[in-house]
Order: C-alpha cells, then sequence, then structure tokens
C-alpha cells in the first residue's frame, strides 16, 4: 500500500478506519514524515503499533535504520509505536542503489552462513536491550528463505536460539511459512511465548514450496489457510497484534484485498 499512501496519505488512512482498522504497521515514510504520519494517524482514530527498520542504512536518508539508533528512538517515540521489527538480516547490499534486482537480492540472501545469522541474533539482542530501556521491543520478520536447510539446522533456528526471549519477539508472517512448505500452526506451537506479531497473509494452493520469496497470493480467507484453527493457535502462541497483508500485484488496488480481508476476519470472530 506505499503507493497509496505516497500519493494520498489522508484518503488512504481515512479509508483504513472506515473499514474498521483501528492499526497500522508502517514500513518506511512513503515520503512524509513520522510526526505527519502519527497526525493522519490521530486524525483517523489510528494507532501505529509497529514499523520495520532495516539493518542497513535506509533507501530515504529520511528514514530510520538500526544504524543510527537515537533517530530510531525518537521516530518511534513520535509515530507511537510499541514495536521496531527487523524484516530480514542485514545483507551485503546497497539498498540505496538504483542498480538492485531481485537477483541480486536472492544471491545476498544465499550468500548468507551460519556465522552472519548468528550475527543477525546478537544484532536483535544488541539492539534490542538499547531499545528495551527506551520502552520499545524489538522484533524480527521472517520471509520463507529463513526455513532453508543450512547444515543441520535452519536461519530461523538459529535467530530463535540465539536470541533472548526476554528481550527479542518474533512478527511471524504466516503466509511466507505456507509457502517454504511448512505448516504455521506448528511452529507457533513449537516456539510458543515467542511471538507477540503476525502478518495475517493467505496464499493460494498453486504456490509451490520455496525459499526464494515466491507466492500465489489470496485475499485473506480466500487461500489454502484454515484461519479458524491457525488464528487461536497464533493466540494461544502468544500473538496479540494481528496485522492482515498481501503480496502483490494488485489488480484491483492495494485497498481492496485490505477490505475483504477484514470482511472475512470480522465473520470469522462472529
Amino acid at each position: 500500500m506505499a503507493k497509496e499512501v505516497t500519493a494520498d496519505l489522508d484518503g488512504t488512512f481515512a479509508r483504513i478506519a472506515q473499514i474498521g482498522y483501528r492499526q497500522v504497521e508502517v514500513s518506511g515514510y512513503y515520503g512524509h514524515t513520522p510526526a505527519e504520519l502519527r497526525a493522519a494517524c490521530d486524525r483517523y482514530g489510528l494507532a501505529c503499533g509497529s514499523m520495520h527498520v532495516q539493518g542497513q542504512p535506509a533507501r530515504d536518508p529520511g528514514e530510520a535504520s538500526f544504524t543510527d539508533l537515537p533517530k530510531l528512538i525518537d521516530d518511534a517515540k513520535i509515530l507511537g509505536v510499541k514495536y521496531v521489527v527487523l524484516p530480514m538480516a542485514p545483507l551485503r547490499l546497497d539498498f540505496r542503489s538504483s542498480s538492485l534486482t531481485m537477483e541480486s537480492f536472492m544471491a545476498a540472501v544465499g550468500s548468507l552462513t551460519v556465522d552472519d545469522w548468528k550475527a543477525c541474533a546478537a544484532l536483535l539482542n544488541e539492539k534490542g536491550e538499547q531499545l528495551a530501556r527506551a520502552g520499545l521491543l524489538i522484533g524480527y520478520h521472517n520471509h520463507n528463505f529463513e526455513f532453508k536447510p543450512l547444515g543441520n539446522t535452519t536461519p530461523y533456528e538459529i535467530l530463535m536460539q540465539g536470541t533472548h526471549p526476554s528481550i527479542v519477539t518474533f512478527e511471524v508472517d504466516v503466509g511466507w511459512v505456507a509457502s517454504a512448505g511448512l505448516d504455521p500452526i506448528e511452529l507457533l506451537r513449537s516456539h510458543r511465548g515467542r511471538f507477540r506479531l503476525m502478518h495475517v497473509k493467505d496464499l493460494k494452493a498453486s504456490t509451490k514450496p520455496n525459499y526464494t520469496v515466491q507466492t500465489d497470493p489470496a485475499d485473506t480467507g480466500a487461500g489454502m489457510l484454515d484461519w479458524g484453527k491457525l488464528l487461536p493457535a497464533a493466540y494461544d502462541a502468544g500473538v496479540r497484534n494481528f496485522i492482515v497483508e498481501q503480496e502483490p500485484p494488485f489488480p484491483v488496488g492495494a485497498l481492496v484485498p485490505v477490505e475483504n480481508g477484514y470482511r472475512f476476519l470480522s465473520q470469522l470472530k462472529a
């Protein structure tokens, strides 16, 4: 929904609130300032519960990253977030480069070693301690490449085993878990207590299991995931922030899947 927020912040947030949502998660500032985003949230009765922040310098120099913690903390306080989420391990890539491609991105992901993932766990612990002193909680968001076998383990297990539960939480993206060929419910149960946030994301059964960020997206409730079982399992595992998300393309616009997801989940709750 980045294009919509960039082009029409007030119109987009007003529509999100009209649909019925009361909380948003931001991934970047979409050409606005943290103060402008917070003011728009306040105007439409929305809270900004969490934010995604890169581990390397952000593409937009005005955005926060883990390389400048004082700015990150200041921005988080302005936005009013509680959770600061690392969306992937730091990569040996310049996200500010115009030559960045999916091929170069996946090559950088594939080059990460066990030591690199251990370093990511250490980063989460280190930054998490500093953020905790500011009243913030650090998290990690998965894609599907964290579940690719790496020796006798996986990157996700390295992160789980290498981070302190009292300092680092996880934002489980169940769509990416399923696209890796895994059962999200089993993952939630095997790491009960480590999750506070969840990306509510569905996918079609035509998605072939992979570790290369490939999926065939579906509106929430129109795909292969059993939300009647998955949502209670997530709550039981500790999830309290549920964020509806869908991967592109959006042939009818990004707000339509957002509305369809809310309608499905509201009926499911009832």
